[in-house]
């Protein structure tokens, strides 16, 4: 019976690639990653300098029952892998005027903050959060559960009755637009805009639709899975090795065989390994540019405006900081204009929206020596498309500095112990993402999500597609729901092959 078990290949062990592995496993496939670096977890992976440890990318954790429904699913107890708790402050907001603003994770707390703080009518917030969890329950659950580009999803009678249910202003009116119209303070506004970052827009572009999004932290809640995000990584690597997935680490693969529009397996060390199905959580332009060879996708793909990227600066720094939380944001002056820079004139904005997260708050003594914190400061990027990544850097790191010195009246760069920065050019390098956009493409028009590619090609049969580049998007909760679309569709694929396959 064994020697009949079903193949899979998972190109990449980014979350997607972990998350499809465990799913396959579970579905009976025997299944090999194929992982370029040392390590799994692609951009969920960590930084140690000196006496300080840094998560490298991700740092919010929403939506933990992604991950408890994997575990479920593989029969295991998520408690025993990867304990976490809740947040109660989802983020500490700093502007420029003095203010600061605590959005809490619990929506009547988040509601009475703002009216306090900003004036706003707290029943008007409420109202918001409240909208934003029908969008979610009735439209996003949609979109980012089900794959766009099967007829089956459009067929079931109640995605007829949810689309008729939708605000035309949702899918018509900007990101901005909506929150310009829902709130008095020009600050308020900003702090809602923000969530367009969360896949790499602007909302001044991006469709209303992701007013969807502050319903995870506001109303859902924030978390912190104890040691870290990296544990996220960790819990998943050792849940697939417990389902008999096998790792291949430092093997790149080469190239996807195909022939007559079915794959057939992977070339990697200069070795044919075959499957029945292959999975690339590659990011999808390269996946066609370089291990198929498709110039004709490739340079379509090209043509999809590309999400921002990130300058991140990892720093040990020799003090702690009373008024700093687990999640900050120091905000730009002037959002318009810092969004213009980073989409239209692809540069950065020299008074730039800074955001810093500090996990020893959390488990103080594990990731930075006592009395020292470990700072991940993330600032938002243009993809790369030709910069002097350089000047960029130096400038950036400059701009930031002197943002924290003045806002958190201090001299930053005296308390730097230890330092490493990752610009757009190595987020490209490391991660395989084109250009170091952290989301694939970005959401800055009423149909990109109908225009992500789907988690599967109807050219080449048996190759599925994972993770950030592809549908419903980037960030951990896109990914993971990446995997179960495709890990769904697979299943739904093999009923059709039946006992055709074994060549």
């Amino acid at each position: 019976m064994h020697n009949c078990m079903q193949k899979a290949i998972i190109i990449g062990s980014g979350v997607a690639g972990l998350a499809s592995a465990i799913r396959l496993a579970v579905q009976g496939f025997e299944v090999t990653v194929f992982e370029k670096n040392s390590y799994p977890g692609g951009k969920l992976s960590g930084i140690t300098k000196g006496n300080y440890h840094f998560d490298a990318g991700p740092s919010l954790f929403t939506q933990p029952q992604n991950i408890e429904d994997l575990f479920a699913l593989a029969g295991e107890d998520m408690a025993a892998y990867l304990p976490y708790e809740r947040v109660s402050l989802a983020c500490r907001y700093f502007y420029e005027n003095g203010k600061v603003l605590d959005a809490y994770a619990d929506a009547a707390k988040f509601a009475a903050e703002l009216h306090n703080v900003m004036g706003e009518d707290a029943d008007k917030v409420l109202q918001y959060l409240h909208q934003a969890g029908q969008l979610y329950h009735n439209i996003g659950s949609i979109f980012l559960n089900n794959s766009l580009h099967k007829a089956s999803t459009w067929l079931r009678p109640s995605i007829a009755k949810a689309l008729a249910s939708i605000n035309p202003k949702y899918l018509f009116k900007t990101l901005h637009a909506i929150n310009a119209g829902s709130f008095t303070n020009p600050q308020t506004v900003q702090l809602f805009d923000r969530f367009a970052t969360y896949n790499g827009s602007t909302p001044y572009q991006a469709p209303g639709m992701l007013s969807l999004i502050p319903h995870l932290e506001h109303n859902e809640g924030t978390f912190y899975p104890k040691g870290g995000m990296i544990s996220i990584t960790n819990a998943l690597y050792q849940l697939a090795q417990k389902k008999g997935v096998h790792f291949n680490f430092n093997t790149p693969v080469d190239r996807i065989i195909e022939s007559q529009g079915k794959v057939l397996g992977v070339v990697a060390n200069n070795k044919n390994i075959y499957a029945d199905v292959v999975v690339s959580n590659m990011d999808v332009l390269f996946t066609y540019k370089h291990l198929l060879d498709n110039n004709n996708i490739t340079e379509k793909l090209k043509k999809q405006p590309r999400s921002s990227s990130a300058m991140v600066f990892y720093w040990g720094i020799k003090k702690e900081f009373e008024q700093l939380h687990l999640h900050n944001i120091f905000f730009s002056d002037n959002y318009k204009a810092e969004f213009d820079c980073l989409f239209k004139a692809g540069s950065m904005y020299p008074d730039p929206t800074v955001y810093l997260n500090i996990t020893s708050k959390c488990e103080p003594g594990l990731h930075a020596p006592p009395g020292c914190e470990n700072w991940f400061i993330l600032v938002n990027a243009p993809a790369y498309s030709g910069q002097n990544m350089q000047h960029l850097r130096t400038q950036c790191r400059a701009n930031t500095i002197s943002k924290l010195n003045r806002m958190l009246n201090t001299d930053v760069e005296a308390l730097i112990e230890e330092e490493e920065i990752l610009d757009p050019l190595q987020i490209e390098s490391k991660t395989a993402s084109y250009a170091g956009a952290l989301y694939g493409t970005s959401s800055n028009t009423k149909m990109a999500a109908f225009l992500r590619h789907p988690n599967f090609t109807n050219q080449i049969q048996r190759l599925y597609f994972v993770g950030g580049s592809v549908h419903p998007g980037g960030g951990i909760p896109l990914c993971l729901k990446s995997a179960k679309i495709t890990a769904d569709i697979i299943a739904k694929d093999k009923i059709k092959w039946g006992n055709s396959h074994h060549q």
